[in-house]
């Protein structure tokens, strides 16, 4: 019955499955059940199965107990549970790998890159994609496989070897015949295909797709990047992340180009300064100084009557790319736009801030209807209201009893 049971949740018949387990609470049964609710989208009642389940494996049942590790750190990582130890999981991995369990150790590997790439660690999740050969994945995790590749070259801005990713993604769905796997490359290829940031030229402004993002940072114009704080020219960028002040004179330089911008319109940018003193025209000397010297290989700043005016030295554009939308803490907004529930645990590593700065962002957003929270203390859970959570697709995608 178990074995049964287990091939009918591998297959998509969740129900299936909890009719021939439901009432059992031996080990194998508890795991299959809180695989069943993780898929049906009960997170907290999946987990709590799962750790039922760990326990009442034996000493000598540790492949058992590895798979439950898996099973609970994937609703971990939908769960968006970003401190749930790492370790734990690698130490399940490699008794999988130790029993021959090379399809679970397989998926196992998959949420240590997922994690890796949702925390923005790219050269890292590249890397251990890299150890893995997916022409020996079943269509499950090869689905996986080409989804996380898709999700690095994204980031990455390569669309082209996205959309290579996606459509074997989309075959490798198709072959596995579960809907829920189909449905998730589909809502993967939506990103190639929504407004990825806006494109500001002499006063004109335009959304661009991701593709355009990337043709625009291969041509020949002055990029001045309000997404990652970045000026890029000739293949290369400088990064003014750590550099608000010189990133906001230069935004506002670039912004008035080809004209000169007024030292009144530098002050109000970089300083919030309404009225210009003498304090501020020094400052801001100062501040320009430092900015020429940040940005000499792409551009001039020269000083004129009543400002200061940038002056590319090769390209003959200067393009502003800005996020499709402006506001405040939009990078929070973002990260909550994926549909699933965030702790501001977790929000604080994946933005690489401080909980405390996350969480008085939370509340600003709360206050105007922007996110939602529930629950209380440590299991309080915030999300977009207008996006609506899905479960995790893949849980386990080998057998569970057969240990």
């Amino acid at each position: 019955m178990i074995s049964v049971a287990a091939r009918l949740l591998a297959s998509g018949d969740i129900l299936g499955a909890l009719k021939r387990v439901a009432l059992r609470d031996d080990g194998p049964a508890l795991a299959l059940r809180g695989i069943a609710m993780a898929r049906l989208g009960d997170l907290v009642r999946a987990r709590g199965l799962l750790k039922l389940a760990a326990r009442a494996f034996g000493p000598q049942e540790a492949l058992a107990k590895a798979r439950c590790i898996v099973a609970e750190a994937e609703i971990a990582l939908v769960s968006r549970d970003l401190a749930w130890p790492a370790k734990t999981l690698a130490g399940a991995r490699a008794v999988l790998e130790a029993h021959g369990d090379r399809l679970n150790a397989a998926h196992a590997q998959h949420l240590e890159i997922r994690c890796l790439l949702l925390t923005g660690q790219l050269d890292a999740a590249e890397r251990r994609l890299a150890e893995l050969e997916p022409t020996r994945l079943a269509p499950p995790l090869k689905t996986a496989y080409e989804l996380l590749s898709a999700g690095i070259a994204i980031r990455r801005l390569h669309t082209g070897a996205a959309r290579v990713a996606l459509l074997r993604a989309e075959n490798a769905a198709r072959e596995a015949g579960i809907a829920s796997l189909v449905a998730e490359v589909e809502s993967a290829f939506q990103a190639l295909k929504r407004p990825a940031a806006r494109s500001i030229t002499r006063g004109e402004e335009r959304c661009l797709l991701l593709e355009e993002v990337e043709a625009l940072f291969a041509s020949t114009a002055l990029v001045v990047d309000a997404c990652r704080h970045a000026v890029r020219g000739a293949g290369t960028q400088v990064s003014l992340n750590t550099r608000p002040v010189l990133f906001a004179l230069l935004r506002t330089l670039a912004e008035s180009w080809p004209r000169a911008a007024t030292r009144q319109a530098l002050i109000a940018s970089a300083f919030r300064g309404k009225e210009a003193d003498e304090s501020h025209r020094v400052r801001l000397r100062v501040e320009i100084g430092r900015l020429r010297g940040e940005v000499g290989r792409f551009a001039q700043v020269r000083a004129t009557r009543d400002g200061f005016v940038l002056m590319p030295r090769q390209a003959l554009e200067v393009v502003i790319l800005a996020p499709p939308v402006e506001a405040r803490h939009a990078t929070l907004l973002a990260l909550l736009a994926d549909g699933e529930s965030w702790s501001s645990s977790a929000l604080a590593i994946a933005l690489g801030t401080s909980p405390r700065t996350v969480q008085r962002a939370l509340d600003t957003l709360a206050a105007t209807g922007k996110v939602q929270g529930f629950g209380r203390g440590p299991a309080r859970r915030w999300m977009v209201p207008s996006v609506p959570g899905f479960p995790s697709t893949l849980l386990l995608p080998g057998p569970l009893a057969s240990g």
